[in-house]
């Protein structure tokens, strides 16, 4: 790698920047949940973090870092919504001009609230477009910072804050479940984990759709795939990051995957077991945990709950599309 990785320092750093602004999200339990999994569980749950995700961690951290004249001129970034959400408030807070490429089959909700934090947002075809080139070239033309949404070491040490927190309260664990897309959010956990829970399995977890950074870590190097078609929206990429990758390639063990409908499965879990609203991409974690319960009996488990941000309608579609099962 051409630049120094990020490091544990990084991520204290970004508590710093973050604290008094991100909120302190909390760690909730069940009891039911325990009994389920026959293990004491953790759920941190950046579902009520602001702008409902983690990536409000990463987003302001980059932002804060960036010198006035870089404030001046603008940011521009790409997301399919969480870290689109993420930019545009984080540009609000600190009065920098933001612009957005979102792809046109967003989430209404995100979409929405992208726009409602003040932001230009530019729409796009997921499926045919490129919108890391479409990013890198307005920012190339305009003068403007591109802010990626993972593979980026403030974006990935701004979302270590959260496993940072998880640490904090709850001490070390013997499992860590993190949902995975482009990898911000695990390759920051891990450098948190690594520093204090080192004994602790980091355990990423992809759409069975989309197993990219699975491959890629079988492989020893980054597999590129067609864009997935999968209900969990903010884990449709097509490559881990680079940065991110050798961060995970270093310190993740596994890479477990589920389906959508397990997906669906754990949404309805936590809006009825324990009251709350997870998007898709959110369950992740928790879902891989449901799997892998036969290996988990009598141990200390956290699950980091990545999102909420999912509107009304489309959540009662999935509910009808996928009927409970026992």
């Amino acid at each position: 790698m051409p630049q120094a990785l990020p490091t544990f320092e990084d991520v204290l750093a970004a508590a710093a920047r973050l604290e008094g602004v991100a909120h302190k999200t909390p760690v909730l339990r069940s009891r039911f949940l325990d009994q389920k999994i026959q293990a004491q569980v953790f759920v941190k749950c950046e579902n009520f973090q602001r702008m409902g995700a983690f990536k409000f961690r990463g987003g302001f951290n980059a932002l804060a870092k960036l010198s006035e004249t870089q404030r001046r001129a603008g940011v521009v970034a790409y997301s399919s919504g969480n870290h689109a959400q993420a930019v545009a408030l984080s540009a609000q807070i600190l009065q920098i001009p933001a612009t957005i490429f979102m792809p046109h089959d967003a989430s209404a909700a995100k979409l929405a609230a992208t726009q409602g934090y003040g932001a230009k947002v530019i729409g796009y075809d997921r499926y045919s477009e490129d919108a890391s080139v479409l990013a890198t070239e307005l920012a190339r033309s305009k003068g403007l910072t591109f802010i990626p949404p993972f593979d980026h070491p403030d974006v990935l040490s701004g979302q270590g804050t959260a496993a940072l927190e998880l640490f904090k309260e709850v001490g070390p664990l013997d499992a860590l479940f993190v949902c995975l897309g482009g990898g911000g959010l695990l390759s920051g956990s891990a450098l948190a984990t690594q520093a204090l829970s080192p004994g602790c399995q980091m355990v990423g977890v992809e759409p069975a759709a989309g197993n990219d950074v699975q491959q890629s870590l079988r492989k020893g190097e980054r597999v590129k795939i067609a864009t997935p078609v999968t209900i969990a929206d903010g884990a449709q990429t097509p490559m881990v990051g680079a940065i991110t990758f050798e961060i995970i390639k270093a310190l993740v063990k596994d890479i477990h995957t589920v389906t959508d409908e397990q997906l669906v499965q754990t949404m309805r879990f936590y809006a009825e077991r324990m009251k709350m609203i997870v998007e898709p991409t959110g369950c992740l974690s928790l879902a891989a945990a449901f799997q892998a319960s036969a290996s988990l009996k009598g141990q200390k488990v956290g699950v980091i709950i990545s999102g909420g941000n999912i509107d009304m309608a489309r959540f009662s579609e999935l509910m009808s599309a996928y009927p409970a099962v026992d």
